[in-house]
């Protein structure tokens, strides 16, 4: 029930705030439509209360010096077809002396005043609430001279039910016209979400271990989306990709040495001979060398760990260098060893992370004091939009067919000792291109140089001077 609720969420949110917008217009329509329908019926109702007066001011004479009314039947003809209403009036003179009709049918205190014709007002009508209207005529005889007013009153029975009439005409359209809006809205909510539904149907349907990236179609939302997935999956294809690596690496790697260093000890067992020295220096220095080896490996899982998942900062490349120069692992990697450290004054930042770059320059600096010639220098430096980081020895460096191919997985050396010069190199060059530099290997000033080279953040210079 969760899951089927959370499939809808979507929709039904959507769907919601839709019919909460319908809901709010719905209400401003009922009241503008009953609004219009009181209006429209009031002045409809008015125009024939005008009339019904009129009718009466045109039946007014003078005579004997005495304005007489004689109502005609036809003035209360139209408001007579509201059977239910009652209807009142009243002719008063110029002194306000009712001439005929009804008292209570009286206009307010102040009067209907000149520029105010026709006054329209509501008062009571035998308990009932009713609208009046009072006209005015005008007499200039010489037996009288003054206004007669002329009130005409009804009750609202008919004019409410015209105006709810109206305004039960216009809720018919308005509803009608809103279920239309919301069987449209509905349909193109379906159908706006079915690239999701397609999306999601694809990434079930895949194999768990498909993580090739999907094609980026569809609405732009959608495109952002899937955009976001194939980041991700390839992330997690470089994770994999990693540790797989990292497996059959092991696996392929590991597989020599302990089976030497299992040879050795079984013969050192077996041996009560004089050469058991010589076995156990021998079964010495290949635990040092598998030693030396899970490092590396360790290291290199750990860069590329950490090149997808630490975000980069800036980082000082003279600060990495200081930071593996007071480490002193090159002390217990090659003692006697001389070791030059050679940065300038001058900032050389790089966007990167610090413990990948340290692996990486611990690695260069190992693979110069096993396989070079001392003395060796680690420097930093800039050379136009590059930050340079380095490491020199006296060597010559290995041969030019051997050079194109380190820096690959597990690519050894020709040196003696069997150590893996490449499985270092490996690990600089993955930093290198995680953070958009490289890695460059030849002649130096003084010898055979590797570097690390990524570019360089903000404008720095290296003056070279040697500390």
């Amino acid at each position: 029930m969760a899951e089927a609720r959370a499939e809808r969420s979507l929709l039904s949110r959507v769907m919601i705030g839709v019919l909460s917008l319908l809901a709010v217009g719905g209400c401003v329509v009922t009241l503008a439509a009953f609004a219009y329908g009181r209006n429209a019926a009031q002045q409809a109702y008015d125009r024939l209360l005008v009339g019904a007066a009129r009718d009466i001011a045109e039946s007014i004479d003078i005579i004997d010096a005495s304005p007489v009314a004689d109502i005609p039947v036809s003035a209360f003809g139209l408001l007579a077809l509201a059977v239910e209403d009652r209807i009142s009036y009243a002719v008063r003179d110029a002194e306000g002396v009712l001439l005929t009709g009804y008292s209570e049918a009286r206009p307010p205190a102040h009067g209907a005043q000149p520029g105010r014709e026709p006054l329209y007002f509501d008062a009571p009508m035998q308990g009932e609430a009713a609208r009046y209207v009072t006209i005015l005529r005008r007499f200039s005889e010489r037996d009288y001279s003054g206004r007669v007013s002329i009130t005409v009153g009804q009750t609202l029975r008919a004019r409410n039910a015209m105006a709810l009439e109206i305004t039960r005409g216009a809720l018919l359209v308005t509803g009608l016209g809103g279920l239309a809006l919301i069987l449209g809205a509905f349909l193109v909510i379906r159908s706006a979400m079915r690239p999701l539904e397609r999306l999601a149907d694809q990434l079930l349907a895949r194999d768990p271990y498909d993580l090739t990236p999907m094609a980026e179609d569809g609405p732009a939302e959608v495109a952002v989306t899937v955009r976001a997935l194939n980041r991700f999956m390839a992330r997690l294809d470089r994770q994999v990709g990693s540790m797989k690596h990292l497996i059959s690496d092991t696996a392929h790697q590991l597989r020599t040495p302990v089976a030497a260093i299992r040879a050795q000890a079984e013969l050192a067992l077996e041996d009560d001979t004089d050469q058991l020295p010589q076995r156990l220096e021998r079964l010495l220095r290949r635990t040092r060398s598998l030693g030396n080896l899970l490092d590396q490996m360790l290291s290199r899982a750990l860069v590329i760990h950490r090149t997808d998942n630490a975000p980069p900062e800036t980082v000082d490349l003279r600060d990495i260098a200081l930071l593996v120069i007071e480490q002193r692992d090159h002390e217990v990697l090659a003692p006697g060893a001389e070791v030059e450290l050679v940065i300038g004054e001058t900032p050389v930042q790089v966007l990167g992370d610090e413990v990948s770059l340290c692996e990486a320059v611990k690695n260069m600096l190992g693979n110069a004091l096993r396989h070079g010639k001392s003395p060796v220098r680690l420097g930093v430096s800039a050379t136009g939009a590059m930050a340079e980081i380095w490491v020199e020895d006296a060597g010559e460096g290995p041969p030019a067919d051997l050079l194109a191919r380190i820096g690959g997985r597990f690519e050894r050396s020709a040196a003696s000792r069997g150590n893996s010069a490449g499985l270092g190199l490996s690990i600089v060059r993955a930093v290198a291109e995680a953070f958009g530099g490289q890695l460059n290997m030849g002649r130096g000033e003084a010898g055979f140089r590797v570097t690390l080279a990524l570019p360089e953040q903000g404008t720095s210079m290296s003056t070279g001077d040697t500390a």
